[in-house]
């Protein structure tokens, strides 16, 4: 399955029904009077939040939206009919943004949550409207008025509590597979992983708790270098990060700083996110190796690192118990913050 987090689309919502102009001809009633029924209302464009979908793959065969459009007025005070909305159905998690002026229309994050982003266009009034004592025959009635049309930027940012970063090899996406039931592509070469991939790793109370491996980021990442700058919009909804570090490395410490501005030069909050400093592949070199690394660690940045190895399935409770206490720790969770009223 092709990954599309990031599309463009137009949408176009309906016009509103011109009114009319009419009279009452009844044979047995006299000064029957205007009776031009007033246009329907266009129909609008509503996003919908589904948990059928995964990606936005589906907008890049169809990209432009129409509603329906109000029908005219009727004689006899009858009312056009209204046009029909669109609903447009979208993965949780997208946001939609005016891609002419850069302002955030709205976020979708719950299942069947709606977003309107076109409002359709008002039904004009119909000469029955004009009705006074002045004018007892109104000739004229009002045009429906156009619905509104935007261009809109939709952006999927994937939903997951816990993101796993680090460079490229890191055994990100080996620890997503070992701790929940993903099957994520593992393999000894540079940007294994070419989309993120979630897994659902379960709690001692039960409840289910989602993690993403998110691809490998590079210096530069937040540049557009390499695959990171794609998908550094997804750490954003993350509430807390396991930064993994391969102990394998030439220089584990120099690893770490990469990512950690690569993470400041992005913003969005990122460098404020609770971090858990893994060190993997402990099955690779010697116990002693391994606690030369860790002690580099406390002294350079004074952090505790957690040493593991995900191959081998050694320190993973040590990890899942940092997780749960780290994430019980946080008195909100961070999609509640971002929901909005629209």
């Amino acid at each position: 399955m092709q990954f599309i987090d990031r599309v463009e689309i137009q949408v176009k919502a309906g016009n509103g029904g011109d009114g009319i102009v009419a009279f009452r001809r009844e044979k047995y009633v006299p000064a029957g009077g205007p009776s031009g029924g007033n246009g329907g209302n266009g129909g609008s464009i509503v996003l919908e939040a589904t948990t059928d979908l995964q990606t936005l793959l589906d907008f890049r065969f169809e990209h432009i939206f129409k509603a329906e459009d109000g029908k005219r007025g009727g004689p006899n005070n009858m009312t056009g009919a209204q046009g029909k909305d669109r609903i447009i159905k979208v993965p949780c998690g997208t946001v939609a943004i005016n891609a002419e002026t850069e302002e955030i229309v709205g976020d979708l994050l719950e299942p069947q949550q709606q977003l309107l982003v076109a409002k359709g266009g008002k039904g004009g009034l119909g000469n029955k409207y004009f009705l006074s004592n002045r004018n007892r025959a109104p000739e004229y009635a009002l045009p429906g008025l156009p619905g509104e049309e935007f261009h809109l930027r939709l952006e999927l940012k994937l939903i997951a509590e816990v993101g796993i970063i680090g460079l490229p090899n890191a055994g990100k996406s080996t620890l997503i597979s070992v701790l929940s039931s993903a099957r994520p592509k593992v393999a000894d070469y540079p940007f294994t992983t070419l989309v993120p991939n979630l897994g659902v790793v379960s709690k001692p109370s039960g409840d289910g708790v989602v993690f993403a491996d998110i691809p490998g980021l590079i210096e530069g990442a937040h540049t557009g270098i390499g695959l990171g700058h794609e998908f550094l919009r997804h750490v954003e909804r993350t509430r807390i990060l396991i930064h993994m570090v391969d102990m394998t490395a030439e220089e584990p410490l120099a690893s770490y700083e990469t990512i950690q501005s690569e993470l400041t030069a992005y913003g969005h909050g990122l460098p404020d996110k609770p971090q858990i400093l893994v060190l993997n592949k402990a099955d690779a070199i010697t116990e002693a190796e391994a606690e030369a690394i860790a002690a580099q660690f406390i002294t350079h940045i004074q952090i505790q690192p957690l040493i593991i190895s995900a191959a081998a399935k050694k320190g993973l409770d040590r990890l899942l118990q940092a997780v749960w206490q780290s994430l019980d720790s946080q008195p909100e969770d961070i999609r509640s913050q971002e929901k909005v009223a629209y």
